[in-house]
């Protein structure tokens, strides 16, 4: 035996521990369910934040920044206010200012964009936030429901370009009871500090499945707005989108560059949100391993009553010409069996789980809208399914179990031979 197992060196080794694994399947299969059940947590846990990320960065990139938004310094300073009388680049036609931006390679759209208070008249709702936009474009460059994957209309048509039209949300209309064809008053400030009254007619209510928007937003088309509020050839904001978003800082800096210091280029990378859920990351990790460490305890516990129950087995193994470094990696290889066979099952149940709930998604705001209202995330969360979820928590139930396995199976090598076939 002794000679067998010098011919097959660690290969051997492996064989027997893969082996002994299955001496004691109860045990084996509660250390199994311990590393599983936590690496189904982390897969599942894991797919939901990456899905609340992914909508994150979806909400800001598409309603507040684009991947790049260029605004005038002062109103960068009051932008809690949405002033409208500090225009880009003043003075600056907006259209002049996006073919330019639209030259520098990577960029994909530019984008006029206003938004700023109205006072509603006549409507049990009393405030509201205008949001000009150049409607065909924008739906050329956003999904605006990032749900269903669409321009959000659920009826009538878009405000025409120039026209007294506009649209708003379905949460909107229903609380002020509005309809296709009613007109809505309300007053705003122009650029010029004067009160400018309108009663444009509804021509289409959207669903963005975005509670801020659907709920307080009144679209119109950016030309109309632009002459009531006298900004003539300036827009507030102009919104870049680029074709890859991991460059979208080297753009920025290139915008910077060409607009000067009077503007403020902000990346969506720079968002509030998006750079909170950035930090957030490591500390779901650290909950993940801690996680895994106490589950890691049972094998731990379970090695430990292997190396009591097998201690003759062990003399017999040091007789027979093992040393005791190979006798404990007998013991740490078949901690690495259970772990990794444990892991197996937990990422494969939670792959299967996840691979469901990326189809069906989880109406988070609806649920839990009170506690996260000021974030700016979609109201459905899709579970993010990505293979790099799956093999991680593999890999991280993998190393952890085994890592903290090693300690007790490191026992083994302090039993001598002699003592043990004596018990």
């Amino acid at each position: 035996m002794a000679n067998n197992y010098k011919q097959g060196g660690t290969s051997m080794l492996i064989t027997i521990a893969y082996r002994n694994i299955w001496r004691n399947m109860r045990r084996t299969l509660f250390c199994f369910t311990a590393v599983g059940i936590a690496v189904l947590f982390i897969v599942v846990y894991s797919s939901m934040i990456g899905g609340m990320i992914q909508s994150i960065n979806e909400t800001v990139q598409t309603y507040e920044l684009g991947h790049v938004r260029v605004v005038s310094s002062q109103y960068e300073a009051e932008s809690e206010y949405m002033p409208v009388q500090y225009p880009v680049a003043e003075g600056k036609n907006w259209k002049e200012l996006a073919e330019s931006i639209g030259k520098i390679p990577g960029v994909r759209a530019v984008l006029p964009r206003i938004t700023t208070m109205a006072t509603l008249q006549d409507s049990t709702l009393k405030h509201a936030i205008l949001f000009g936009i150049d409607i065909e474009d924008e739906m050329a460059a956003n999904y605006f429901n990032l749900t269903s994957r669409d321009d959000g209309l659920l009826e009538g048509n878009w405000p025409a370009p120039g026209a007294n039209e506009c649209a708003v949300g379905r949460v909107f209309a229903q609380k002020a009871g509005l309809s296709i064809g009613d007109r809505i008053m309300f007053k705003t400030i122009s650029a010029q500090f004067s009160e400018k009254f309108l009663r444009p007619q509804i021509t289409a209510i959207f669903n963005f499945d975005y509670i801020k928007i659907d709920e307080q937003y009144i679209v119109m088309d950016i030309q109309r707005l632009e002459n009531l509020l006298a900004l003539d050839e300036g827009t507030q904001s102009l919104v870049i989108y680029v074709d890859n978003e991991k460059k979208s800082r080297a753009i920025a800096s290139e915008v910077r560059n060409l607009l000067g210091d009077k503007n403020v280029v902000t990346d969506w990378q720079d968002n509030y949100w998006v750079a909170v859920m950035k930090m957030v990351g490591p500390v779901y990790t650290l909950v993940f391993l801690v996680l895994l460490i106490v589950a890691s305890f049972l094998i731990i516990n379970t090695v430990v009553m292997i190396i009591h129950e097998r201690i003759k087995e062990i003399g017999m193994m040091g007789c027979l010409g093992m040393t005791r470094a190979e006798i404990v990696k007998v013991f740490f290889f078949e901690s690495i069996f259970m772990a990794a066979f444990g892991a197996l099952a937990g990422v494969v149940i939670g792959g299967i789980i996840t691979g469901i709930l990326a189809n069906y998604p989880l109406r988070f705001m609806e649920q839990f809208g009170s506690q996260f209202s000021q974030m700016p995330m979609s109201n459905s969360i899709f579970f993010q399914f990505s293979p790099f979820i799956l093999l991680r928590a593999w890999l991280m139930g993998v190393v952890i179990a085994s890592i903290f396995t090693l300690i007790p199976s490191l026992k083994s090598a302090f039993v001598e031979p002699v003592e043990a076939l004596r018990r």
